[in-house]
């Protein structure tokens, strides 16, 4: 076995390219596998029309951006910085929905009703965030979303579970008789309502989610036509977890709004906001085995990245597969998707001075060791997994490490960088 699992085309040849050509740690993006997901999610069956919207804070770069633009996909956004960022990348603002947390004023108010006349769509999240904008919105006959907080979720951990009382998402349900009679007297009818249930959901809690979200258009939003049902499709980065499947998910939600339209005679539209989805297995993430260490009862390989390239498994206790690659890139030593040979058992450490900086921690935080095929120093460790949430999310400065670079593996198998390796300077050029 020469490539480093079932579902990619990125062998050992490309990865040990891809360390000699940028160093290491380096992110590696497989461009088919992302856009056969595009594909997938575009595919998806629906009743009255369907919009996939890519969660862009996944990853945000400009290349990844433009590839999944290209495959016909729209864009959610979460911050208005990362509307600009879209924008940058060439997305017309009809394109991006803004979901955000952020109460805009002063000179970002401004540049957000510019983007709002440009056909920026843009979801209230809270009765504060609707009243800010609803003078303007009403003046100039601009639909607002809104989205539900519904008070159930679901998600890989508790951190990421967005619909539960824990949770600060949305407007509550509580308070959906103030948000309407403040529409009201603004003259505005809300059409396109939200839910995000979680990251990470469970098929089971997503098809639940399909059910709730049409009970509540039902009973409170008259006018709505567009009905969008979040993210948080279930991806399987190791060889034991299942992936949700997106054409089955397709056929429930449009058996769901066919019922729907059967007693209430309304057509909704359908929004999906696939994020890891789309980009995580397409992601792998480059180190170098730099040390091998060892207590009374461990093994531990420690590697040139760590939580500053993937801080996922810190976060969330998130299992993310590992592959070592010889530094010669003519075999895959040891891939957990073909698990013969492996005898060998060591915790995936990196280099940053912080005990949880361990690829391989368990949903407590304690390091727990990996079956593999012993490795030397030297060889190549990759982590798989990492499109999603990795490059955009980890602390990559931390220790005063640079940013990694990010490469993408092409169609025809070329490398092609698409962000170059932070400096110190750099990082240090803003400090007075």
């Amino acid at each position: 076995m020469n490539t480093l699992n079932n579902f990619s085309r990125i062998d050992a040849k490309a990865i040990a390219d891809a360390a000699r050509q940028y160093g290491t740690p380096v992110y590696v993006y497989d461009k088919k596998l992302i856009q056969d997901r595009c594909h997938a999610c575009m595919d998806m069956p629906h009743a009255y029309g369907q919009t996939v919207r890519y969660a862009m804070k996944a990853n945000s770069n400009r290349t990844l951006l433009k590839i999944i633009t290209q495959a016909g996909l729209h864009l959610d956004a979460s911050s208005l910085n990362e509307v600009l960022r879209a924008r940058l990348a060439g997305v017309a603002p009809d394109k991006i929905m803004l979901t955000t947390q952020e109460t805009l004023e002063g000179t970002q108010r401004k540049m957000l009703e510019e983007l709002l006349l440009g056909g920026l769509k843009y979801n209230a999240c809270s009765l504060n965030q609707l009243q800010l904008v609803g003078e303007f919105a009403a003046k100039n006959n601009i639909e607002v979303g809104i989205r539900i907080h519904p008070g159930v979720g679901s998600g890989e951990s508790a951190t990421r579970n967005t619909g539960d009382d824990y949770s600060c998402f949305g407007v509550h349900l509580s308070d959906l008789d103030d948000v309407n009679k403040y529409a009201a007297s603004k003259g505005m009818k809300f059409r396109h309502i939200h839910v995000h249930i979680g990251s990470g959901a469970d098929t089971t809690m997503w098809r639940k989610n399909i059910d709730l979200e049409l009970n509540i258009i039902e009973e409170n939003f008259p006018d709505a036509d567009t009905v969008s049902f979040g993210g948080g499709m279930k991806e399987a980065r190791m060889p034991e977890e299942t992936a949700a499947d997106a054409a089955l998910l397709g056929s429930y939600a449009k058996m769901r709004v066919e019922e729907f339209y059967g007693r209430t005679g309304r057509k909704l539209k359908v929004e999906i906001e696939p994020g890891t989805y789309i980009v995580a297995n397409g992601g792998y993430a480059v180190t170098r085995l730099i040390d091998k260490k060892k207590t009374a009862r461990t093994n531990f390989i420690i590697t040139d990245g760590g939580m500053e390239i993937n801080s996922r498994p810190l976060l969330y206790g998130s299992k993310h597969p590992v592959y070592i690659v010889s530094d010669d890139g003519k075999h895959v030593i040891s891939s957990e998707f073909d698990p013969s040979g492996h005898n060998y058992e060591a915790v995936v450490a990196g280099k940053c001075c912080e005990s949880g900086d361990c690829q391989t921690l368990d949903m407590d935080g304690h390091a727990t060791a990996r079956a593999m095929r012993e490795p030397s120093i030297g060889d190549i460790v990759v982590i798989g997994g990492v499109g999603a949430y990795c490059s955009s999310m980890s602390p990559y400065n931390y220790n005063s490490h640079e940013q990694a670079p990010e490469v993408l593996f092409t169609e025809s198998g070329e490398l092609k960088l698409i962000r170059k390796k932070q400096t110190l300077e750099q990082m240090l050029e803003n400090e007075i």
